[in-house]
């Protein structure tokens, strides 16, 4: 018997955001081998990378959000993951974004990053959110300042090391572009 799940689907400008999938799994084991996975626990062999799919996939069952897959509207290419996590040892609800190497630099992660935390505070309620962003990683930091994050304090997690914890604008607080009032 399969587990069927009703994860949302949503679509920006140029991005499918949907339920993630089996097929993504080889984009998701290439990116887990590389150097490029290093500000999310990687690198890692494809099974670990298999894994950390399946926990993502199994976040919507017990929080009832999570991870969407994006795809290129135009193209139907995997481009990576974007959405709402909120594992056992994360200190808040964070909005947050891992692509593929290729997908970088064109604005995706600031795009679906904006429509997970719509979706977060319209449809989930929430009266915030954080992105938890390793010191070093200076592209996620010019995402979340995009989405009109600021740096709010450093948290040190059991498996990540230090942290900083970047506070999104409060809901009431937030323009149609995203930024803070």
């Amino acid at each position: 018997m399969a587990l069927t799940l009703d994860i949302p689907r949503l679509e920006t400008p140029r991005l499918i955001m949907r339920a993630p999938q089996n097929d993504d799994f080889e984009a998701e084991a290439e990116f887990y081998s590389s150097e490029h996975s290093h500000f999310v626990g990687g690198p890692m062999s494809a099974g670990q990378a298999w894994r950390t799919l399946a926990s993502m996939i199994g976040h919507w069952v017990m929080r009832g959000f999570g991870f969407w897959a994006l795809e290129a509207k135009e193209t139907r290419i995997y481009l990576g993951r974007v959405g709402l996590w909120f594992p056992y040892d994360w200190p808040e609800k964070e909005v947050g974004w891992t692509l593929m190497p290729a997908a970088t630099g064109k604005g995706y992660a600031t795009e679906a990053a904006l429509a997970a935390r719509d979706y977060a505070y319209d449809v989930l309620g929430w009266d915030t959110a954080i992105s938890l962003i390793a010191p070093e990683n200076k592209a996620s930091q010019a995402v979340a300042t995009r989405l009109g994050a600021t740096f709010d304090y450093s948290f040190e997690h059991e498996s990540h090391g230090p942290m900083h914890i970047w506070r999104h604008p409060a809901p009431n607080t937030v323009s149609s572009e995203g930024k803070a009032r």
